[in-house]
């Protein structure tokens, strides 16, 4: 029967490998070579390819099908390399790949660009008033906490509190640290008003870094507590473990810090630079 099923398997792989213009499929691998920056930079923007927002369900059914028949070794003759990868990208952007759920559009990594651009905006606003300040950064960290929430690890149950708990902590530090900011920006006396509007415009970045953090600790420290699931190359699960979620938190916190720092910081200093070379002083 194992026998049945390999040879199965190796005749749906000598099927895919009549592409040449993509790698050999594998299924739950990355298209792209991970050990290079070029390959892990390739497979981010296929994580984030928003054109997999316009799948239709008829579509993302095929994909999900195609991808069943590979596993069984059931694949139709004349299927390529490049439709099974296309498959898998659509089914990994669409669906949880723990519940296997569809993610609600604009919670999923590729509508993180659409979704969160008019936010970005919004923060880098010149001249805000307190309202505006509280309400761009409420909507960013309401954002924020339904994408985390949306591509958590679902491998273990969280309860809806802790939702609650890290969204509320994430809402109530970037306001408080946004507005603080500005206050002692306003009263600083020292500087000129063209310096302080620079600083002004430097005060979403460390609002948002700082509510990111805890956005992503208040959400899921419940996974150092429990430890998530471990898997092996092949995907058979060989145990749960505290270790990895620990490294699994650390390195989400440090890329939520890291990815708001193109937008936040570079604006500003670009502003800045074109505002000298319009009115040299």
């Amino acid at each position: 029967m194992a026998d049945t099923a390999t040879t199965a398997s190796a005749a749906a792989a000598s099927a895919a490998n009549t592409s040449t213009d993509a790698p050999p499929f594998q299924l739950g691998k990355p298209r792209f070579q991970q050990t290079s920056f070029y390959g892990r930079f390739r497979h981010f923007l296929d994580i984030i390819d928003p054109r997999t927002l316009f799948v239709t369900e008829r579509r993302l059914r095929e994909a999900v099908q195609l991808l069943e028949d590979y596993k069984h070794g059931t694949l139709r003759p004349g299927v390529t390399n490049e439709q099974l990868w296309s498959a898998q990208k659509i089914k990994q952007a669409i669906l949880h790949p723990d519940t296997n759920e569809k993610i609600f559009m604009p919670f999923r990594m590729s509508g993180y660009i659409p979704f969160g651009t008019p936010i970005v905006v919004g923060l880098l606003l010149p001249n805000q008033t307190l309202a505006s300040t509280v309400f761009w950064q409420w909507l960013n960290q309401s954002h924020n906490a339904c994408v985390n929430y949306a591509n958590r690890n679902a491998t273990k149950p969280s309860p809806a509190s802790k939702f609650i708990q890290g969204y509320l902590g994430a809402v109530i530090s970037a306001v408080s640290i946004a507005v603080g900011l500005n206050v002692l920006v306003q009263k600083a006396n020292k500087f000129t008003p063209a310096t302080r509007l620079l600083v002004q415009r430097f005060v979403p970045f460390p609002a948002v870094a700082s509510a990111n953090i805890c956005n992503v600790v208040l959400m899921r420290y419940g996974e150092l507590e429990e430890g998530i699931d471990v898997l092996d190359g092949d995907g058979n699960l060989v145990g749960s473990s505290k270790i990895a979620a620990r490294h699994a938190l650390l390195e989400t916190a440090l890329t939520r810090v890291v990815l708001p720092m193109p937008i936040l910081v570079l604006p500003p200093i670009v502003m800045s630079m074109l505002e000298k070379l319009r009115h040299p002083s």
